[in-house]
């Protein structure tokens, strides 16, 4: 029986020995159906003789003639020159690298066929090193195919890649394992996998290359559905993996939240009791709850997450809340505290920051469960950290962390042989399309209704030759009562120059000012002074806060009604809206200026347009994917769930619904196609799944 082609290693193919393996080994591909699923980025169509009288500069051609002479020649470089000639005129073949061996096989009166770009030279058009052959050779496709372009690397010429996947090409008889039943594929997509992988390395003349380009083809769509599936699968094994742990039950109601719910002096909108119930229904449960939280700008996440840990604490467990920013990880401290201190819950604030002998009391205060609360950032789930009965994980702004920092967390629930339970929270809106692939093993609440009294903010896009405008606007808003927030925004993505900005900004509009209280805060502030700033100005003994993009989530001042955006096209539109909602929280009309530097590109127009037109959250996150994608949604460290070699969620969105019903169904009656399409697809799938 022939050996299945992933277990075929690249050096089992002609001419890969050590060396080439490695730079292989860099892309990702070490076995046979590694270079299968390498695919071509473009294709060229080489099926066409272009006359050497027709050739246009700029554009890439085939060309054939006969060698009218080969001379080496002396100038700023040495180059050898070869003058090519058809019956419609004369071209020249310069090659900078060359052999002697190459000098002598370009002998007069030799047919050659070149591909490659045509450009102007001193002595007429020519092609500077072109591929090519004697016509009784078979260096160039001449076969009716495409010539596939595929990614490569330094030193990795696109010949050797077309050798290569020839070769691999003709062992797909011996096999890529197990294939998807064509039950399981949409009908427009029933092609085995083999053919479709043989059409897009070598697709016949006559193709609709425009098809191809925009990753449409049913071929590469049928590819891109197994992607898709692949991902699924694995996402929800790596669920019910963890569901296969227990976790405390929590199933009495509880009176600490219930305690809680009567003190606090607003009453909780529809959309937030219905995810209080949604977590308490799965608090009750002996598995780990796996649920995600969304929730626009300002609708109340923080309370649904005090609620959540009362009824945890309430069962004589503890509950940790991770926060990515030692912020937002203070402003869940002081409202936590607020609710929850008054009913005797015992709290700790534990960040890189935290003083050496506070954070021994406080790792001494987890560990023997007099903490029944800690609230902090990374640090929370160092090794040195021991919980002695932590119940549940709530992590903050779960896109600025990585799956496996948020496992790390609720396994420090195992003391009992039981899993923390894990509430996910986010304030950046999810579109649907994401939801589903990148957040499959986890379970999803909306919160999409905004306490009432919240006024919609209005967001106007002003130029900045109009800045002095500006800076009046908010000196007037400043004398009427009201505070403020500019915001210097990232410069060439260094927190250093960022912070100088801010700096000379706040050195600025402090002498543009002078009767205005102006405060200024950035990321290289020591954690207590930026503390400081912040209840200064919450507590209004600053009427306008100097900021970078530190503030975007986690601060909560409800008589902050204006807020300017310095370079706004230097930011993701969910970005923008995170910062934008720190507005709009009292009942105050509120503003928000984007202040733009021109020209502005088309996308820059198109995502500040987004901006201007719309407060809701998820038609900004939508607007988001479409314009940049989803690795950069998410962030890099989600990179690894969402970095697809075929599927593109905005592309083939039609494609995720069907996935996903095919994923329940190999997972019911296919085990072993699960294992073997995991294996195909994320070569780091086992991993992540035992996480």
């Amino acid at each position: 029986m022939a050996t299945p082609l992933d277990q075929q290693p690249v050096t089992a193919l002609k001419g890969v020995g050590p060396g080439l393996a490695k730079k292989l080994s860099q892309l990702g591909i070490a076995s046979v159906q590694d270079l299968l699923f390498h695919l071509p980025l473009r294709y060229q169509d080489r099926t066409r003789i272009t006359p050497i009288g027709a050739a246009q500069p700029g554009v890439e051609a085939v060309i054939e003639g006969t060698i009218r002479g080969a001379d080496v020649v002396f100038g700023r470089r040495r180059s050898l020159l070869c003058r090519l000639q058809d019956n419609t005129g004369t071209i020249t073949l310069r090659f900078f690298h060359f052999s002697k061996a190459q000098q002598a096989g370009l002998k007069t009166g030799d047919t050659l066929r070149c591909f490659g770009e045509v450009r102007r030279g001193s002595a007429g058009l020519e092609l500077v090193h072109p591929e090519y052959r004697h016509t009784t050779t078979a260096m160039l496709a001449d076969d009716g195919r495409l010539t596939p372009i595929y990614p490569t690397t330094a030193g990795f010429t696109q010949q050797r890649w077309r050798m290569l996947t020839e070769q691999a090409l003709a062992r797909l008889d011996h096999g890529l394992g197990q294939s998807l039943p064509d039950a399981l594929l949409p009908d427009a997509l029933r092609v085995s996998l083999a053919d479709a992988l043989h059409f897009l390395h070598r697709p016949p003349r006559g193709v609709d290359l425009k098809q191809l380009a925009e990753g449409v083809h049913p071929f590469q769509q049928r590819l891109a559905f197994e992607e898709l599936l692949s991902h699924n699968l694995s996402l929800r094994r790596l669920r019910a993996r963890l569901q296969q742990h227990s976790a405390p039950a929590m199933k009495a109601p509880g009176q600490l939240s219930q305690q809680l719910l009567q003190r606090l002096p607003f009453t909780l909108t529809g959309a937030q009791q219905r995810a209080v119930h949604d977590i308490v229904t799965d608090l009750a449960k002996a598995q780990p709850m796996l649920r995600l939280v969304q929730g626009d700008v300002g609708s109340g996440k923080t309370v649904v997450a005090a609620m959540a840990a009362a009824h945890v604490i309430g069962h004589g467990y503890q509950t940790a809340l991770m926060a990515p920013t030692e912020v937002l990880a203070t402003q869940h401290a002081n409202a936590l505290s607020q609710w929850l201190q008054p009913l005797g819950v015992r709290m700790a604030l534990l960040t890189s920051q935290t003083p050496k002998k506070q954070k021994a009391e406080i790792l001494a205060g987890l560990q023997d469960g007099d903490i029944q609360l800690a609230i902090g950032t990374h640090a929370l789930f160092q090794e040195s950290v021991c919980f002695h009965r932590l119940g549940l994980a709530i992590i903050d702004e779960q896109h600025r962390f990585g799956v496996h920092q948020r496992l790390a967390l609720s396994e420090k629930g195992q003391s009992e042989g039981a899993r923390a339970h894990q509430l996910i929270m986010t304030a950046t809106p999810i579109p649907r399309t994401l939801a589903m692939s990148a957040y499959a093993d986890l379970d999803n609440t909306i919160i999409d209704e905004l306490p009432p009294g919240r006024t919609p903010i209005q967001t106007v896009l002003v130029d900045n030759s109009r800045r002095d405008e500006v800076i009046e606007r908010v000196h007037k808003a400043c004398r009427e009562g009201r505070q403020a927030y500019w915001v210097c925004t990232l410069i060439e993505e260094s927190e250093e120059l960022d912070c100088e900005a801010a700096e000379a900004t706040h050195a600025a509009l402090s002498t543009a000012l002078p009767d205005v209280r102006v405060g200024l805060i950035h990321g290289r502030l020591k954690p207590a002074d930026k503390n400081a700033v912040m209840t200064a100005f919450k507590h209004g003994e600053l009427d306008l806060l100097v900021a970078t993009t530190v503030i975007e989530v986690g601060v909560d001042v409800p008589n902050a009604s204006l807020m300017i955006i310095e370079n706004p096209e230097r930011l993701g539109l969910a970005q923008l809206h995170q910062l934008r909602g720190r507005v709009g929280r009292g009942s105050a009309e509120s503003h928000c200026v984007l202040l733009y530097a021109k020209p502005l590109s088309h996308y820059a127009k198109e995502r500040l347009a987004t901006m201007r037109e719309t407060n809701d959250g998820f038609v900004i996150a939508e607007k988001d994917l479409e314009l940049r994608g989803p690795g950069e949604l998410l962030g890099a460290r989600q990179a690894g769930l969402v970095q697809f070699r075929i599927a593109d969620l905005q592309r083939d969105a039609a494609l995720l619904e069907p996935a996903r019903h095919a994923a329940e169904t190999v997972l019911q009656q296919h085990a072993a196609l699960a294992e073997t399409l995991i294996a195909r697809w994320l070569p780091d799938g086992e991993r992540l799944a035992g996480a």
